[in-house]
């Protein structure tokens, strides 16, 4: 067999045996806006509260193949952390946190979905190798370059020697050949691209052949103006045309902000300028811009928000689900932080999970998810897109271990279990897809359209085997968990039963609830002869 090509560290074998954890909702934490504000309102966003190795595994049984764009901005390995650690052990305690979440996140993308990794040079082509393992070298697309606005501190970061860093990487793969980057473009100060490009929007009501379509709204006395939408979305642009726009004689930008709400004030304008047949002239990016490329330089990688310095930036989040997504797509990320990527999913009309462990999951992400629905946040990329509130999500917290010890060490169903919660893991451990049937009390889950379980804490008997037997259909199979059982299973060729706990007690890792990066159980650094003297 050909050796393969691959990137090796110390620990890379070693496969955490994850447990399925369900998600339980906390209604109480979960939010949505009083009423519709659009019909394409989204409600069924997730916040999940938890380790996010074991939340990725929680979700994979359900989104599978189903999140079109996931952006993640992992923990930075800064050297710092790991001073008085060998630097081998350093590289491979971080690529020992990334390496199972990327194979879950692959999983969880769809065949023409995307992931966004936000990383600096420190890692960067550790992360590079790494990923072109997983995801597969063809179908890495670019690195995107995003401007840093925090000053790196060298005397901290060795590896940078004398120079700050004045960008990050976003490295971008593809699930497969089936994913395609949308085309987005921008303005450009390039004087050839103005040509031909400004266009009057008008509408003449006396020949039906010269209606061209209006991108704005119409006053009572007939003259268009932007509408908000457009109204937000050119303001950037003309921020760079104003003096073309002035010596063309087009309306100053200016002027509509200072005169927005005053109407009589505005038709003046536009009775004033010399705009064809009383309309309004902009420019439009994607007919006359530049396409963007992956030097992202006139973004910035963080931004202040007022309640999180160093939130990532609204805008930056915006041109990855721009180039990656379409409204109502599933956007993930995993390492949700103060909640950037949900707040931009959101006013983007994307559907969005986040998973975060930090306490900042309350006190940062779910009072910003708030402002972001009510309509309140105005910051970031609210004014571009014109964002007016609405939708919801619900927050979801990791159940228990289904397993604990008692107090003799044995293995033992955690007494945190309810029925329902105890069949909903069973069916996860079980490989089935839990949807309780509300008249067969048998028929908790099912893996195919014939086969089904039931767990029970209850002893199963011969006679209560039967009466389910007699139920059943003839080509309908059944596997029963429960913690005894008192029945000749060779009667019953059609029933399966499992032993509780022992039946899954092998199957993986119960009783862990943090996979986090944790440098304290690293083994310290030996130090060197001369220095056991000196302490």
């Amino acid at each position: 067999m050909a050796q393969k090509l691959e990137l090796t560290w110390i620990g890379k074998g070693e496969q955490p045996k994850l447990e399925p954890r369900i998600l339980l909702e906390d209604p109480e934490l979960s939010y949505h806006a009083k009423e519709r504000v659009t019909e394409n309102d989204i409600f069924d966003n997730r916040l999940i509260f938890g380790d996010n190795l074991l939340a990725l595994k929680a979700l994979e049984q359900e989104f599978t193949g189903k999140i079109k764009c996931i952006y993640i901005d992992p923990p930075y390995n800064t050297g710092s952390a790991f001073e008085y650690y060998d630097d081998s052990l350093e590289h491979s305690a971080w690529l020992n946190l990334m390496k199972p979440r990327l194979e879950i996140l692959k999983k969880l993308l769809s065949e023409d979905g995307f992931i966004f990794i936000q990383i600096d040079d420190y890692e960067a082509d550790y992360l590079k190798v790494l990923c072109d393992e997983i995801f597969g070298r063809a179908n890495f697309r670019n690195r995107f370059y995003v401007s840093r606005t925090i000053k790196t501190n060298n005397s901290q970061n060795e590896y940078l020697k004398s120079y700050n860093n004045a960008v990050e990487q976003i490295l971008c793969y593809a699930k497969s050949e089936k994913s395609r980057l949308n085309k987005i473009y921008k303005a450009s100060d390039d004087k050839k691209h103005l040509e031909g490009q400004w266009k009057t929007f008008y509408q003449r009501d006396d020949r039906k052949t010269m209606q061209y379509e209006i991108l704005g709204e119409t006053l009572d006395s007939g003259h268009w103006i932007w509408s908000k939408e457009k109204a937000y979305e050119a303001v950037e642009n003309y921020k760079k045309y104003e003096e073309y726009c002035k010596k063309n004689g087009f309306i100053d930008l200016k002027d509509y902000w200072e005169m927005r709400g005053k109407k009589e004030s505005f038709i003046k304008k536009v009775e004033g300028s010399q705009a064809k047949d009383k309309g309004i002239r902009y420019w439009i990016p994607p007919k006359g811009g530049i396409m963007i490329n992956n030097n992202w330089t006139d973004l910035l990688t963080y931004e202040n928000n007022g309640f999180f310095p160093t939130a990532k930036s609204e805008k930056t989040i915006k041109r990855i689900l721009e180039i990656a997504t379409q409204p109502s797509d599933w956007v993930l990320d995993s390492f949700a932080g103060s909640g950037t990527t949900g707040a931009v999913a959101h006013k983007m009309g994307r559907r969005w999970i986040m998973i975060e462990l930090g306490e900042h999951c309350h006190t940062h992400i779910i009072p910003r998810m708030k402002r972001v629905i009510d309509g309140t946040d105005q910051g970031g990329i609210s004014k571009a897109v014109n964002w007016q509130g609405g939708g919801g999500f619900r927050y979801y917290k990791l159940a228990p271990s289904l397993l604990k010890k008692d107090k003799f060490g044995n293995w033992i169903i955690n007494p945190e279990y309810n029925a329902e919660m105890l069949a909903e893991a069973m069916c996860k451990h079980e490989g089935f897809t839990y949807n309780p049937d509300p008249h067969v009390f048998w028929k908790q889950g099912q893996s195919t359209e014939n086969d089904f379980i039931f767990t029970t804490t209850q002893l199963v008997t011969h006679q209560m085997v039967a009466g389910i037997v007699e139920q059943m259909k003839e080509n309908e199979t059944l596997l029963i968990c429960c913690k005894a059982y008192n029945v000749n299973v060779d009667e019953f060729p059609q029933i399966t039963i499992k032993k509780l706990p022992q039946a899954i007690l092998n199957k993986c890792e119960f009783g862990r609830d943090d996979y986090s990066l944790n440098v304290n159980n690293l083994p310290m650094k030996e130090r060197e002869p001369e220095q056991l003297e000196l302490f």
